[in-house]
């Protein structure tokens, strides 16, 4: 049986998305974005904005031209998601009406801001869900979510167990916006966005809500456009303090930072490949590699470790692909 088959028998089998997601609104820096997909490979997503990046006043010809953008031959891997308006907008059902039918088979992910609760998560999906068929799309799209009121985070954990959604998103700035001076504007970034406790709570909230239910948690931009390291330094703390396994990018520059930071080491993803070689050789029986001892629980750490470097597009060992040649996920 293929690892992903049989470490995951009897556990619920996680997401895996690659470790950024960067975020463009305006035509060119689309256009520019794609063509960085194109040059780096899949190690990042792309979500193409309709709401907060974007300019306001012509929503419609947005729309249609995100739609245009996810169909065109630019979009070589189909690891590009779009971002629309928030469901109590007039241009929410809009969006849908304008990219879904046209483009939903070639889209990645839809992205839902500003929600409220899972109720409401539902009922989006469910009008998500019939614009995309119209498309001729046959698998459900998936649903990325940003936690950004206080109502959402409430109800965090009945959002994450919707079985369409495979994303939470930490929307830090009205997060803090919605707390009205009482947690201070310098909580928006580092150091104060990893020390407080209102915005540590709200993270790990959405973090325990993820892997409860094997999806994706999403860390919050970092706003140090003119310092791109800065990025990085956010990401490697929200993983490896925060348990975040992909984060926001607001600028090209960020984006290498942080999948650099995100992404397993070649010493681990080595490591990693030799204990499932063995393992494999094992019948994925409990095996002794460097004097320690190894079984299932500790083979799907590996094998997580291994497919995160692979969507990283980071080179893997020789012998890699024996593992992953066949994987369903």
């Amino acid at each position: 049986m293929h690892p992903s088959q049989v470490l995951f028998q009897d556990q619920l089998t996680p997401v895996m998305l690659p470790v950024c997601d960067h975020y463009a609104g305006s035509e060119k820096l689309m256009r520019k974005s794609m063509q960085l997909q194109s040059e780096l490979g899949p190690c990042f997503d792309i979500t193409l904005d309709c709401e907060d990046g974007a300019a306001a006043g012509n929503e419609a010809a947005h729309a249609s031209l995100v739609a245009q953008l996810i169909n065109s031959e630019d979009n070589r891997f189909q690891r590009i998601g779009v971002r629309v308006h928030d469901l109590d907008h007039t241009a929410f059902s809009q969006d849908l009406r304008l990219i879904l039918p046209a483009a939903a088979k070639k889209l990645a992910y839809l992205v839902l801001p500003k929600v409220s609760s899972a109720r409401q998560v539902a009922e989006a999906i469910a009008e998500i869900n019939d614009y995309a068929a119209q498309s001729g799309r046959t698998e459900l799209l998936p649903v990325h979510v940003l936690i950004e009121t206080h109502d959402a985070l409430a109800d965090v954990m009945a959002i994450a167990a919707l079985p369409q959604v495979e994303c939470l998103s930490f929307g830090i700035m009205d997060f803090v916006s919605s707390h009205y001076g009482a947690i201070p504007g310098d909580a928006m970034r580092s150091p104060l966005q990893f020390s407080h406790p209102l915005i540590v709570r709200a993270k790990l909230e959405i973090a325990a809500a993820c892997h409860r239910y094997g999806k994706v948690a999403s860390h919050n931009v970092c706003t140090s456009i003119s310092e791109p390291a800065a990025a990085g330094q956010d990401a490697a703390q929200a993983f490896s303090q925060l348990g975040y396994t992909r984060m926001w990018s607001i600028h090209p520059s960020q984006i290498t930072h942080i999948v650099n930071a995100m992404s397993p080491t070649d010493t681990e993803t080595e490591l990693a490949c030799a204990i499932l070689l063995q393992a494999r050789a094992a019948s994925w029986g409990p095996i002794q590699y460097a004097g320690r001892l190894h079984d299932r629980a500790s083979y799907r750490y590996y094998w997580t470790v291994l497919k995160r470097a692979q969507l990283s597009a980071k080179e893997l060992p020789a012998q890699a692909h024996v593992l992953l040649e066949g994987d369903s996920q």
